[in-house]
């Protein structure tokens, strides 16, 4: 019966796509500049406006003992909005850049709807419906030096760490982020954005980007260090937890370009050109917050925290980014990417997380973020143009993840591989995934009696 729906899936999704279409990569020969308005006669004042929706179609192999819409369920279906925003940058003069970004995420048939919902599936606020439209980025900008040093301050997203903490969502060479790479995400940040100022620019071949962040608040770490474990550490481990602090934070990313220039007018970086760019970069990056978390040092008779330390945050990453076209006229490239982490957020801290999980409890969550080690690398290969005929681009991908969390009695490595159809460069795509994750137990074991589960995912996407 599996076998019969997931050929149903890959029919219906060659059926979406089935239309000739003149590819022109990251670009487009019909895109242009896109949505611009300009303010003067030589464009160089103006204001441009990108707006995109990203839709999953999914078949989950959950977690045991998952919990779906009140029932237990083994697997499940569904499909959901990832994304759907509207981003617009004004140039007011070439020293003045304001930007505005609005969206939602993560809306599926049982959540992400409106806050304050009532939680019945048939009324107008009940799960899921009327997801609440927010604000992720919100920043003026200032030039100092033009193209050397460019001051900021807002809601941004110019973050340290690795390439992939200011990932852009319109081009990934996978159907999605690993989400280690935003390792604040939804706790003290805003959907990986912070308050604060940043100064960003570029020096030949080295480009750089730091900033003072205000992160936003968490709750006393006495209430936390008591309330339910949501970081779900393994049973009798003291875990740091995320709690109310006056620090602020600072970050940094910089980069050393090899080949072709990327540009350093937004934050969000390109995970895949497709023929149109020749890159190789070498990064590195942080994050340091003290006093992030809290753990606790002593109890009382009941076992409740009364006593806690504070714990500093020290996130770090190095990478790698390739992308290299070759073949002459038949255009094909080959697109790499590789980084390590080493996250220190106090002893023991780990964080489960599922995207779009539609379970109360299970479903696709695991230990994703965490004191420890990742590493992660991922590859694509873009094949000779006219593969697919005049259908569109075709580019196979595979990744690869080992974490390593200090909370957690075994590491873990897991793979994704699928493949994107360009049918106008990023402007237009279906992308096909299959995801292994690994499954713990209760003990920080992988669980003896399934140690992994899958995910098939079918993004369709178009941007403008």
């Amino acid at each position: 019966m599996k076998k019969k729906l997931y050929l149903i899936i890959l029919a219906t999704a060659m059926l979406f796509i089935w239309h000739p279409s003149k590819v022109a990569a990251q670009g487009s020969g019909i895109y242009g500049s896109g949505l611009k308005l300009n303010l003067d006669s030589t464009g160089s004042r103006y204001i441009r406006f990108i707006i995109w929706n990203q839709f999953w179609t999914r078949h989950i192999d959950n977690n045991p003992n998952t919990i779906v819409n009140g029932e237990s369920v083994a697997d499940s279906w569904d499909i959901g909005l990832r994304r759907s925003r509207m981003l617009a940058y004004a140039q007011i003069s070439p020293r003045f850049l304001l930007m505005f970004h609005v969206g939602i995420n993560n809306q599926t048939f049982v959540n992400g709807g409106a806050a304050g919902s009532n939680g019945d599936a048939l009324g107008g606020y009940g799960a899921g419906k009327k997801p609440g439209l927010f604000v992720h980025d919100a920043w003026t900008e200032y030039a100092i030096v033009q193209k050397k040093l460019h001051i900021g301050t807002g809601l941004h997203y110019w973050n340290g760490i690795s390439r992939m903490s200011s990932a852009s969502t319109l081009n990934f060479l996978t159907v999605d982020a690993p989400i280690f790479n935003w390792p604040l995400i939804e706790l003290s940040d805003q959907f990986a954005r912070q308050f604060g100022i940043y100064a960003k620019g570029e020096l030949g071949k080295f480009n750089y980007q730091v900033a003072l962040n205000k992160p936003f608040s968490a709750p006393n770490p006495i209430s936390i260090l008591n309330g339910s474990n949501a970081a779900s550490a393994p049973a009798g481990l003291d875990v740091a937890r995320d709690a109310a602090n006056n620090s602020w934070a600072s970050s940094g990313y910089f980069t050393w370009q090899f080949l072709d220039k990327e540009s350093t007018f937004l934050p969000f970086k390109v995970g895949t050109y497709v023929g149109t760019k020749k890159v190789f970069n070498i990064g590195a990056g942080y994050h340091i917050h003290p006093n992030a978390t809290a753990s606790t040092t002593a109890r009382d008779v009941n076992g409740a925290a009364t006593a806690v330390q504070r714990n500093n945050m020290n996130l770090f990453g190095i990478d790698l980014f390739l992308d290299h076209p070759f073949g002459g006229d038949k255009n094909m490239a080959i697109t790499a990417y590789s980084v390590l982490y080493n996250y220190d957020f106090g002893s023991n801290y780990i964080r489960n997380v599922g995207i779009m999980n539609i379970a109360s409890s299970g479903g696709n969550a695991q230990p994703i973020i965490g004191t420890g080690t990742i590493f992660y690398t991922q590859a694509g290969f873009l094949l000779p143009k006219n593969t697919l005929g005049k259908v569109g681009r075709l580019q196979p991908f595979v990744a690869y993840t080992y974490k390593d969390f200090e909370a957690l009695q075994e590491s873990s490595s897991q793979f994704d591989i699928g493949a994107n159809l360009h049918l106008e460069g990023h402007h237009s795509k279906v992308t096909l995934q299959y995801s292994q994750r690994p499954v713990y137990g209760a003990d920080g074991r992988l669980n003896p009696d399934k140690k992994s589960a899958g995910e098939f995912i079918v993004q369709t996407m178009l941007y403008f």
